[in-house]
């Protein structure tokens, strides 16, 4: 994966590249609060790796519910290798909870919008039913 990102220009999938951080790292796969920085550490370990795809994967995966979760809960950032790295703030967990409830309300109201457009829908084939029965062939 990694040496054919090297011999060319073009950068690999940022997907691809957090699939294979949460394979290499605990710290990815569990979700942790990461260390401010952890993207140099990254570098250290897979320096093939683009910038461009590890941002765009680091920013995936920060921005995931299960990621936004453990930050809103977490006390303690950890380094790549597990240790611990500084603390979450009640700032930190404060955006977390805010992105959270802004998530959950969208959703909500994608939800109630997809169950009132199947209950019109409902509406219109029964009401087309009802002319067909009332002037339909007999």
């Amino acid at each position: 994966m990694t040496t054919t990102e090297s011999t060319t220009d073009k950068p690999i999938d940022a997907r691809v590249l957090l699939k294979d951080l949460q394979t290499r790292f605990d710290v990815f796969r569990n979700f942790s609060p990461l260390a401010i920085g952890i993207d140099k550490q990254v570098f250290a370990q897979l320096p093939e790796v683009s910038k461009k795809s590890l941002r765009l994967a680091m920013r995936s995966h920060t921005i995931s519910t299960r990621y936004l979760k453990e930050m809103e809960k977490g006390a303690v950032r950890l380094n790549l290798d597990g240790t611990p790295a500084g603390e979450v703030t009640d700032e930190n967990r404060q955006h977390a909870a805010e992105l959270l409830r802004e998530r959950f309300k969208k959703q909500a109201e994608q939800r109630k919008v997809a169950a009132e457009e199947a209950k019109a829908e409902q509406r219109r084939v029964e009401k087309l039913n009802q002319l067909a029965e009332k002037f339909g062939r007999k």
